[in-house]
């Protein structure tokens, strides 16, 4: 295996277990009366997600990996870690919006208020540049920007109104 098939490979699998994670959050916390908000660009962001991931592979598994982008994206590795550390139960890749309960304000949400999405975009171009792939990082860049300026603003409005009903 080259070490681009096995770069992939992490990633492929670290994408599938965060979506079992991510279904398994999602159904607890609706089960616990949470809501769903706007979730009619999702479709968008799993297209997404899964074209960059085949191009990726379809493009970079016979190429090799430029270490210095590799130790950046090592770095982002940490970032999503701690995302999902300091969100819990409650990390999901859908906007869900649980009655009552405060916005998580610790870990990397001290500092900014979408760490996850920061994680996202530098991976999206990042990997690419691993396997000397420039044009496929400004192609997913730009549709990825898109598909979050849509989500970010969806995100905020649910966040802003379970602010608005916890301080009730």
């Amino acid at each position: 295996m080259t070490p681009a098939v096995l770069l992939l490979g992490f990633v492929t699998l670290s994408r599938l277990g965060e979506l079992w994670l991510a279904r398994r959050n999602t159904a607890r916390l609706l089960s616990r009366g949470a809501t769903e908000r706007a979730s009619g660009h999702y479709p968008a962001i799993v297209v997404l997600h899964g074209l960059w991931l085949a191009s990726l592979w379809a493009f970079g598994a016979g190429q090799p990996v430029n270490g210095g982008w590799l130790a950046v994206f090592v770095v982002l590795q940490l970032g999503r870690i701690w995302v999902l550390a300091t969100m819990g139960p409650r990390w999901t890749t859908r906007i869900i919006i649980v009655p009552g309960e405060r916005l998580v304000a610790r870990g990397p949400y001290r500092y900014v208020n979408h760490p996850n999405y920061i994680v996202v975009i530098g991976e999206i171009a990042v990997l690419p540049l691993c396997l000397g792939l420039p044009w496929l990082a400004v192609v997913f860049t730009a549709l990825n920007a898109a598909v979050l300026t849509v989500r970010i603003r969806a995100e905020n409005a649910g966040l802003e109104m379970a602010r608005h009903h916890a301080a009730r």
